[in-house]
């Protein structure tokens, strides 16, 4: 069976094929009578508009390209969330790929929609270096989401990660404690600021910051809880890169036979749903995903649909989200 037409649709609505065409792009010169007559006969021959041909008539695609960090990460799927629904709101596709932790892959990610056209790239937590960001933003309006550094050529929207890190050495401090250890994001894009951040605030408050390497998600945490514990220097509190590593603090503590925040409160970074859990109940700094998301489509928006041309970056405010995982120190 032939797929229905235009054409087959204005002869069953007995009008013509550019009255079909105006209603199909709801034209406001078609009278509500002919408006009816011409969506029925689509309905009843199952017809919908090429909105391929349609893109191509007018030199669009409306389509924009994604690459994330790393799916495995919820809050690289929390801005995917955001950027997908304010996306719908204007009527653009989002085609995603991963970019799997990995600067070559994010390449050949770049270059799969380039081909496809897309509109704008959205690079969330890219390992792309600047000079990789600068080509990209040199063929279509590029913004990169939840990176500490400026990107030439694109626009940025992150968190003030330094800021970030300070509040939760300040909740930590409040709660009484001074043995705070930070276990950094290694060589992940915004581990700089947050360490940065955590040894700027412990030292203006008269504390010696203690930096452990870590990474980007549970496994990360383990080497350095087992070290603490295998040298007897456990702190009474841990500032964890992300709530992938503190969760996995929280995990190989336990195995330890320390009770958080009983022995050791734990602070996250990011709020993502996980911290959320009742038996993680993570205190964390939280990070706006879903409107990091929303602004990204409203910067692209910008670049494609009223001409910016000068690159803007964004800088939100951290907060703070206190639950169950911090605690005042018990008592020697």
């Amino acid at each position: 069976m032939s797929r229905p037409t235009m054409e087959t649709v204005a002869e069953r609505a007995g009008v013509s094929r550019a009255l079909v065409s105006l209603v199909m792009n709801n034209s406001s010169k078609v009278s509500e009578a002919k408006r009816q007559a011409v969506l029925h006969a689509a309905e009843q021959l199952g017809y919908r508009p090429n909105l391929h041909a349609r893109n191509l008539a007018q030199a669009r695609t409306k389509t924009l390209g994604m690459i994330i960090n790393d799916i495995h990460n919820p809050f690289f799927a929390e801005v995917v969330y955001g950027v997908e629904a304010a996306a719908d709101d204007y009527g653009f596709d989002v085609l995603i790929l991963n970019g799997g932790r990995d600067a070559e892959r994010e390449r050949r990610a770049v270059e799969t929609h380039l081909q496809f056209q897309v509109e704008a790239l959205i690079l969330v937590g890219p390992k792309l270096d600047n000079d990789d960001i600068v080509r990209a933003s040199a063929v279509v309006p590029t913004v990169v989401v939840a990176s500490g550094r400026d990107n030439p050529g694109a626009d940025t929207i992150t968190t003030d990660d330094e800021r970030g890190a300070a509040l939760a050495v300040q909740h930590l401090v409040q709660l009484g404690h001074t043995d705070i250890v930070h276990i950094d994001g290694a060589a992940n894009i915004s581990s700089r600021a947050r360490s940065h951040g955590y040894e700027k605030a412990m030292r203006s408050l008269g504390l010696e910051p203690r930096t452990l390497r870590g990474g980007d998600d549970e496994a990360d945490a383990e080497a350095a809880i087992v070290d603490l514990a295998e040298t007897d220097s456990m702190p009474t509190a841990i500032f964890a890169f992300n709530d992938l590593v503190a969760a996995g603090a929280l995990s190989t503590l336990e195995a330890a036979g320390l009770r958080v925040p009983d022995d050791v409160s734990v602070v996250g970074y990011d709020n993502t749903f996980i911290a959320e859990l009742n038996h993680m109940s993570l205190t964390t700094v939280n990070q706006p995903r879903h409107q990091m998301g929303q602004l990204a489509i409203r910067t692209v928006l910008e670049r494609i649909e009223d001409d910016r041309t000068e690159p803007t970056r964004i800088d939100l405010a951290p907060t703070l989200s206190v639950r169950r995982s911090t605690a005042p120190p018990r008592k020697a």
